[in-house]
């Protein structure tokens, strides 16, 4: 394994001095495990927001996203924004036991993240001549990337949760297929950016998801950025672009899910724009009070703290045997083990969360809550390491390979752009990354000849 700090990206520490004192100058009453979770987050965002424009930041979005949820969202809460939740949405233990384990517990997932195993690759680091040399002796390939994306998103709600995941995986082939033409081209095609980014827009508003075209617009951001180098200024006035729509779709989700999920609209751009307008109408889009209300969309710790308050005080912990039922679920596949946990299990969920939902609504106990049930707050810690170790390892896989099928350099976006989601249930994380690696394993087996970099030696 390489030296843990060694080729990282470097910052300007000037700015983030400046924010640590700052942030301790005009809040002054923000405990010291609050403070402390800001100050994580803050240099975890620097280190996302320099590693544009040189590298696919897998590694730094995850942790970010991390941060966020179970750092930046819980802070906000404890310190004033928890009074306009109800209920189990509330933080149920006091802040110094909730981030006594989460600060620590995301400190080694990001450590785990941060452990090379390439001595020669240097992160996310892509190199371009490479990837042009071989996008100019396959044009067919990225636009057959693209064909078979469609196709797949098209047909992947005709079949069973488990073939049906394996077209939602070749579904993102498309993104594989765009960002091939973005950095292995001189000349940018609109139509083929258009057509992409529209698929995953009406697909988002079909389903009122979000997550997925928020991950993609950062990856194609940073794709864009690789080759285009913008400058830090530009860089900001893009994060803070991004930031607002990512706002205002927060804002606006709530509404949208219940005009689409329940009183049973189509989910589509006229739909979305009606209720923009109906809330603007109203003038309840951009409220202060509403943006206080919408912090629950980030912060996953309530349902770590409702399992804290549960375990072990009801349930003792799993040692383990909660764990094993999640890598079942997550490797093999249901005609070998047909009792597996499904995907949002709620009787599941309640049991270990210690609260009750609704039947038609799904939550997740996420990869730090399953660290707590199954092992405490120290193995916790422990177990969220190795997840980020995991997470290393199979970003290294990927770059050590990518030498001889450049390719591989844009895969990591496909296997991680789920599992990076700090609040999803541990077996989806698990199935989506080991499934997907598999398919890609099969199809680099069946295609070889076809993702092999040749050159004038071959």
């Amino acid at each position: 394994m390489n030296n843990l700090f060694k080729k990282d990206v470097p910052i300007d520490w000037r700015i983030y001095f400046a924010i640590v004192v700052f942030t301790k100058l005009f809040f002054p009453d923000l405990s010291f495990y609050s403070y402390l979770a800001f100050m994580i987050s803050a240099y975890q965002f620097m280190l996302l927001f320099y590693s544009i424009g040189f590298i696919l930041p897998v590694r730094y979005l995850a942790g970010s996203l991390m941060c966020v949820q179970m750092l930046v969202g819980p802070a906000l809460a404890y310190n004033g924004l928890d009074e306009y939740q109800l209920g189990f949405l509330k933080m149920q233990v006091h802040e110094n036991i909730y981030f006594s384990y989460v600060i620590p517990a995301t400190i080694m997932f990001i450590i785990g993240l941060r452990i090379k195993f390439n001595q020669n690759v240097s992160d996310e680091f892509i190199n371009i001549n490479q990837l042009k040399a071989y996008v100019k002796n396959n044009q067919q390939t990225m636009y057959s990337f693209i064909v078979i994306g469609f196709i797949s998103s098209v047909v992947s709600p005709f079949f069973g949760s488990e073939i049906g995941f394996v077209f939602t995986l070749l579904g993102s082939f498309k993104f594989v297929g765009l960002f091939m033409i973005i950095l292995g081209d001189n000349k940018l095609k609109p139509i083929s950016l258009f057509v992409v980014l529209a698929s995953i827009i009406l697909s988002s508003l079909g389903q009122a998801m979000f997550h997925d075209l928020i991950i993609w617009m950062l990856f194609m951001g940073a794709v864009f950025s690789i080759k285009y180098k913008p400058s830090n200024y530009i860089k900001l006035g893009l994060a803070l672009f991004f930031i607002g729509i990512a706002v205002f779709i927060q804002l606006l989700k709530g509404d949208y899910r219940e005009a689409t999920w329940k009183e049973g609209k189509e989910g589509n751009v006229s739909n979305f724009a009606a209720t923009t307008k109906a809330k603007s109408d109203k003038n309840d889009l951009f409220t202060l009070e509403k943006l206080k209300h919408s912090n629950i969309r980030i912060n996953q710790g309530f349902i770590i703290t409702n399992i804290m308050k549960n375990v072990p005080e009801k349930e003792s912990y799993a040692n383990g045997a909660e764990l094993l039922q999640i890598l079942e679920a997550a490797i093999l596949p249901r005609v070998i083990a047909p009792n597996k946990l499904n995907a949002g299990d709620r009787f599941f969920f309640m049991k270990w969360a210690g609260f009750p939902i609704a039947q038609g609504t799904s939550m997740g106990l996420s990869s730090m809550g399953d660290g707590y049930i199954n092992f405490g707050k120290f193995g916790g810690m422990i177990f969220m390491f190795f997840l980020g170790l995991l997470f290393s390892f199979v970003i290294s896989v990927f770059y050590k390979y990518s030498y001889e099928y450049p390719i591989l350099y844009l895969f990591p976006t496909l296997v991680f752009y789920y599992p990076m989601r700090a609040d999803c249930e541990l077996q989806t994380i698990l199935g989506h990354l080991v499934k997907s690696c598999f398919l890609i394993f099969v199809v680099l087996k069946i295609w070889k000849s076809y993702f092999v970099l040749k050159t004038s030696t071959n």
